[in-house]
């Protein structure tokens, strides 16, 4: 089942559920699996896959989610760069960066997506409905939302001070107050030296 381009990835099952499709001759029972994968490193992905037994939906919704794989921004401290908000459907989530140490505050099928993306500090809300496909879409889609504001200031075409609005940071008052401190404390012990 794993190519190249296929190492190092893990799938996750959110849910199994079973289905029934009613046609003419009556009704047709199947299984579908909603499939999350990742790399633990950035990359994640989200399948869905229907089949009449339930490993061929799982292998399905793995084949799928691979296929659908994204890059999502991440800071050295496994958290996200700032916070984000998406909907899908009825459903709707919230994300937003949180300190080193803090965990994957978050439930659901959130939790599951954010764990295969390798994400270890985060706190999540999910609002509005219950349904774990939407969920689920609507935390890949604040993921895939995720801007380093480095990248934002190239695109812009301006510097980090403008996008942020600080004023540059100036070494030269620092720098020169130590100067002026050494040269203080250089002629006080020439002083004492000499007294003694």
């Amino acid at each position: 089942m794993k190519n190249e381009n296929q190492k190092g990835i893990n799938h996750k099952v959110i849910e199994i559920r079973r289905v029934c499709k009613v046609g003419k001759g009556g009704k047709t029972l199947s299984f579908r699996a909603l499939i999350v994968v990742g790399n633990q490193r950035g990359v994640v992905g989200l399948g869905i896959g229907k089949a009449s037994q339930v490993l061929n939906a799982i292998k399905k919704g793995q084949s799928r989610a691979i296929q659908n794989r994204i890059q999502i921004a991440m800071t050295r401290t496994k958290t996200i760069p700032h916070k984000s908000e998406a909907s899908f459907g009825a459903a709707k989530v919230m994300l937003r960066p949180a300190a080193p140490g803090s965990g994957v505050i978050a439930g659901g099928a959130i939790r599951t997506v954010l764990e295969s993306a390798g994400i270890k500090n985060i706190l999540a809300k999910q609002l509005r409905s219950k349904n774990k496909i939407n969920n689920a879409r609507a935390t890949l889609v604040a993921l895939n939302n995720l801007r380093f504001i480095t990248v934002t200031a190239k695109n812009r075409g301006l510097s980090l001070e403008q996008v942020t609005g600080r004023k540059p940071y100036q070494e030269t008052k620092k720098s020169s107050e130590v100067v002026e401190t050494t040269t203080k404390s250089k002629t006080s012990k020439e002083k004492i030296n000499r007294r003694s």
